[in-house]
């Protein structure tokens, strides 16, 4: 079965992240993958378009079915492999209910965790405004106190509760990523809990990305949320 599925990613990025997690709790190694450059704009590629005619990562293929959607491959895999690997969709009401919150709210964290971290590389210089970083910091900071919230008061050490579901599939990647660009794990200790928890989980330690495992050392641009 994997070896009908490609993936071509970026290291680093947590859209593409997310799918190598799915694809690893659901047991489908063996896929055909292939590791591309940011900073080469190899999203752009031919190769990539043929896929992914928005020349970006990831873009997934399993035989001739196309699903680039980081959300939406990951809904997808647990679908087609409901029986393989780990579950991934709680059958309880509720902790199904809060999953499908926690996931799709997961998208707003990382829009504003980008809006931050990548400031300076999306804004051209001369556009550039204190008073806009300014709210894009405060109102990341207001995101990242409410997760930190959700955490004191979720049973469980995950996000939807006491298994691991694809609400730690889609989002873990964007608070790792937060960690990575320099959040205070002092000043957010239940996030900081949950993101240092998971790294030893085996889809994720597996699927690390290798250009934080060559170059540990964080960055500064969230250092202030």
């Amino acid at each position: 079965m994997a070896k009908d599925m490609t993936l071509l990613w970026g290291a680093g990025s947590p859209p593409c992240w997310r799918v190598m997690i799915a694809l690893e709790e659901k047991n489908l190694q063996g896929y055909n993958q292939k590791l591309l450059s940011f900073e080469k704009m190899e999203q752009k590629s031919q190769e990539v378009l043929n896929i992914n005619p928005r020349g970006q990562l990831p873009a997934f293929k399993h035989g001739n079915v196309v699903v680039n959607e980081s959300y939406g491959a990951c809904m997808y895999l647990e679908n087609q492999f409901k029986d393989q690997g780990n579950k991934l969709i709680p059958d309880c009401q509720t902790e199904q209910a809060l999953m499908y919150q926690r996931m799709f709210e997961g998208q707003t964290l990382f829009q504003k965790i980008a809006d931050v971290a990548f400031y300076n590389w999306k804004v051209p210089e001369g556009e550039r405004h204190d008073s806009a970083l300014k709210r894009n910091t405060e109102a990341l900071t207001t995101e990242i106190k409410l997760w930190e919230g959700y955490l004191q008061k979720t049973p469980g050490s995950f996000l939807a509760g006491k298994s691991f579901t694809l609400a730690d599939v889609t989002v873990y990647p964007g608070i790792a990523f937060a960690f990575r660009f320099g959040l205070c794990e002092k000043r957010y200790p239940k996030l900081a809990a949950y993101y240092n928890s998971l790294k030893e989980r085996p889809s994720i330690k597996a699927t690390w990305p290798p250009n934080w495992l060559e170059n540990p050392q964080t960055q500064d641009a969230l250092k202030n949320i």
